[in-house]
């Protein structure tokens, strides 16, 4: 059962992370990131008591959903491309990635054409402007967030998302997770002002979720204000992609 014991640990990190921090512990949600690990894997994890899953590829979400009780939830983390969205739009209860107008646009249509009220999803934000990584940049988020209020009625921005870059020092990330935070209360600002009523108009709630935070980071992370922890390895243990 060690996988069960690597969910009760990081657990109480991330309890202790965020007492630290003077944020209340249940503020902050471990996503347990499953991607090329077995059904069997994900279950273990839920006999602890874990029912939040992090996925990346569209073809296990489509394997492994079905298998999972009907309580757990699978939220894509991944790259996601247009001519998949409608694979898994049903099937995701919350896509982290989204990291273009086009890719919600083409929420928007999927959604549309199933009579799915509301998509939740995330803005990835390349908040260390890295070449080899998706995403808007800080400065474009606030006009991104305006224009898929506007044009997406079936797309509920729920927050933003961040990869950072890849450490051997976790706190060499804080102020990256630091900025993100500094990020959304900016957009919630804009949200609140509302000077043109487009926010009043479509019911634009301000945004509540920060996914940051991997097996690398998640402690200066929790500490910064997420309320996601995306962690794969310290859950499950290293993945074999030769598989």
């Amino acid at each position: 059962m060690k996988i069960a014991a690597n969910v009760l640990r990081i657990r109480e990190e991330i309890e202790s992370a965020a007492l630290s921090a003077g944020r209340a512990p249940e503020a902050v949600r471990l996503i347990a990131v499953s991607k090329t690990k077995p059904v069997s894997d994900m279950l273990e994890a839920y006999s602890a008591g874990q029912k939040e899953f992090g996925e990346n590829y569209v073809q296990e979400v489509l394997e492994k959903a079905p298998e999972l009780p009907d309580d757990a939830r699978i939220h894509f983390i991944g790259h996601l491309q247009t001519n998949k969205v409608g694979k898994i739009i049903d099937k995701a209860y919350m896509i982290h990635s989204v990291d273009s107008l086009r890719l919600a646009q083409e929420i928007e249509k999927q959604a549309a054409k199933r009579a799915i009220e509301r998509v939740q999803i995330l803005l990835e934000v390349n908040i260390a402007e890295e070449e080899s990584k998706f995403g808007f940049r800080a400065a474009e988020v606030t006009a991104a967030v305006r224009e898929i209020a506007e044009c997406c009625p079936h797309i509920c921005i729920r927050g933003l998302m961040t990869s950072a870059p890849i450490t051997e020092e976790p706190e060499e990330n804080a102020p990256y997770f630091a900025a993100m935070r500094k990020l959304l209360e900016a957009v919630n600002e804009m949200i609140a002002a509302d000077a043109d009523g487009i926010f009043r108009e479509t019911g634009t709630k301000p945004l509540t979720e920060l996914s940051m935070g991997m097996s690398g980071d998640y402690i200066p992370a929790v500490r910064e204000g997420a309320t996601m922890v995306r962690i794969g390895t310290a859950v499950f243990g290293a993945r074999d992609y030769h598989r």
